[in-house]
């Protein structure tokens, strides 16, 4: 479905639009000082708040505002959809107070424990792929590096082929990125992707192993074992998430390093500032966005939404708001006070937070181990992804230093 450019993202907002997907700073600062709630009757009619109090107020808020489906596309969950509460993709797609169970479900895999016990294989990976490029001058980090790290981690830890992370970088495409197709093009795109889970699934159930897939096929809740559905949507979800979320974080993050010298070279003389300053950039380049659908007629701030009005989530507005972060616009590794919230808000917070910390600290930390120099070798080149998780989608740096 082609959608026509943006005139005025006040009353016609679309976050697959090309200026937006270029540069969405300057917008977001436009919209937050004459229009906080931007809408749009795209999508079958949106929403789009803007600043901290706003987008921080709609999270927290289950009455008024259901998670049943997390990202905007031109139709809604009908008949064909998992039965309510489970949603979509559970966890993030569950309503209370059946999301707190599915929630705990997933706790104990993320904790800092088992997360941490990965930093070797994560090292090992990323030293691996830093090994790939040679010498050459001129490496191309997103899809050379970036997009790599997070498919090895998750492939580990869920229990899937390795082997398979182009197919999964294309589910993310499907699901993330493709949301301005027609409903009917994005189901029968989506069929392959529900057939190959469904063979994994399979797969396991024969083959058990000591893995997410695994686990989730032995879960119960309440004595009884988790519907098909909910493992097969949790299953989409640890893919999703898991993938296009840190590959977009790390990119996001070398991308900056590039274009700022003292700061890349700060990080090298002082690499205890990196923990630091991946906290700046998950607050500064922010790359999710979540949705959240109207339950019913209700007014938000003098906004009158209606039942199935989208409302787009911009954690990274929230987290440029001026009203919330002091010299919100600059980019400050050594800041002190950081309550971003690049990993959500609310009872839907990434559970797989600890997970992102580690794989950016790993990757940043051994890049720049390896290339105490470097900068974009054609700022052009540059491609952001579009949708609602925002990274570069090719990062063509120059090598200017070998350690």
């Amino acid at each position: 479905m082609e959608h026509p450019p943006v005139i005025d993202f006040a009353t016609d907002f679309d976050h697959t639009d090309e200026a937006w997907v270029a540069d969405p700073y300057p917008i977001m600062e436009d919209l937050r000082e004459r229009c906080p709630i931007a809408h749009s009757e795209r999508y079958g009619g949106m929403w789009a708040p803007m600043t901290h109090a706003t987008v921080s107020a709609i999270a927290n808020d289950t009455e008024h505002f259901t998670s049943r489906t997390v990202v905007i596309n031109e139709g809604r969950p009908g008949d064909e959809a998992p039965p309510a509460p489970i949603g979509v993709a559970p966890p993030i797609s569950s309503d209370p107070p059946f999301h707190e169970v599915a929630r705990r479900l997933l706790l104990p895999a993320f904790a800092p424990r088992p997360v941490n016990a990965l930093e070797g294989f994560s090292r090992e990976l990323c030293n691996q792929l830093l090994d790939d490029m040679g010498d050459a001058d001129v490496i191309n980090a997103s899809l050379q590096y970036t997009q790599h790290i997070p498919v090895g981690l998750i492939a580990k830890m869920v229990g899937l082929p390795p082997e398979d992370g182009d197919l999964f970088r294309s589910f993310v495409h499907e699901i993330i990125e493709a949301v301005d197709l027609p409903v009917e093009e994005r189901i029968e795109r989506f069929a392959p992707i529900e057939a190959y889970i469904v063979k994994l699934i399979e797969d396991h159930r024969e083959n058990p192993a000591d893995d997410l897939i695994t686990y989730l096929l032995n879960a119960e809740i309440a004595g009884t074992k988790l519907l098909d559905e909910h493992v097969f949507g949790t299953i989409v979800l640890l893919i999703v998430a898991g993938i296009d979320t840190t590959w977009s974080a790390i990119g996001s993050s070398l991308w900056h390093l590039a274009q700022n010298p003292d700061d890349l070279a700060r990080l090298v003389a002082h690499p205890e500032l990196i923990p630091s300053a991946i906290e700046e950039f998950l607050r500064a380049y922010a790359p999710v966005t979540m949705a959240r659908l109207v339950k019913e007629d209700f007014e938000f701030e003098g906004c009158p939404m209606k039942k199935d009005d989208w409302i787009l989530l911009s954690f990274p507005a929230a987290n440029r708001d001026p009203e919330f972060f002091d010299n919100a616009d600059q980019v400050l590794i050594d800041r002190e006070i950081n309550r971003h919230s690049a990993f959500g808000l609310g009872i839907h917070r990434c559970l797989g937070s600890n997970l992102a910390r580690l794989e950016m600290l790993v990757a940043i930390e051994e890049f720049i181990a390896r290339f105490p120099k470097f900068e974009l070798a054609d700022p052009a080149a540059v491609t952001f992804s579009q949708g609602q998780v925002r990274g570069p989608r090719s990062l063509p740096i120059r090598i200017l230093e070998r350690a």
